[in-house]
Formats: C-alpha cells, sequence, structure tokens
C-alpha cells in the first residue's frame, strides 16, 4: 500500500458524512479507498494525446419524455407502510443540523 490515505483521514471523511464506523471498519475501509485511490492515479498514466474529448457517447440527443403528474391512488397504501406519517406525509428525522455548523 502506498499510504495515499490514513485511517484519521478516513474516520474524517465519514465523520462529515455522518458515518460511523468501528475500528475493525476503519481497518477493513483504509486500504480499500487506498486502493481506489491508486486505481485514479493511474488514470493519469495514460498517454490521451491526440484523443478527443468525449461529451457523449450517444447519438441520441435530448431523449426526454413528457412530464405528467398521475395520481396511481395508492397514497394510504403508502402512507400505512410508513414508519411514521402526519397529515398526508411520510415524516423522517432531521439530516441537517445546523448546531454542529460552527465546528
Amino acid at each position: 500500500m502506498a499510504n495515499r490515505i490514513n485511517r484519521e483521514q478516513v474516520q474524517h471523511v465519514a465523520g462529515l458524512a455522518k458515518l460511523e464506523f468501528t475500528d475493525a471498519e476503519l481497518d477493513a475501509f483504509t486500504p480499500q479507498l487506498d486502493d481506489i485511490i491508486g486505481m485514479f492515479e493511474s488514470l493519469s498514466e495514460v498517454d490521451t494525446d491526440g484523443v478527443d474529448v468525449t461529451s457523449n457517447v450517444s447519438d441520441q440527443l435530448n431523449v426526454m419524455r413528457e412530464d405528467v403528474a398521475d395520481n396511481w391512488g395508492q397514497s394510504s397504501a403508502l402512507l400505512h407502510n410508513a414508519p411514521d406519517a402526519a397529515r398526508g406525509f411520510i415524516k423522517v428525522p432531521a439530516i441537517i443540523d445546523e448546531s454542529e455548523d460552527n465546528d
């Protein structure tokens, strides 16, 4: 392993992503992420002189369907299966906590 990334960096990025890993998981993920970074670094060794920039790999342009709202009539069944619902909406826990922005 070339040590392009270390355990503390993985733990820091995990914290930014609000992920918690055990010590065993950090020990497993660190070399895996280092290998991934190494794969990207190997791309810099490829000679791309004279290769045209690829902006689209398909010959189809702007293939889109009409955006039409459709009521499938299944909202009550969906809300019945939701862990928490109120006033016709699924309630989820807050994922953005602005109190942590002052770190």
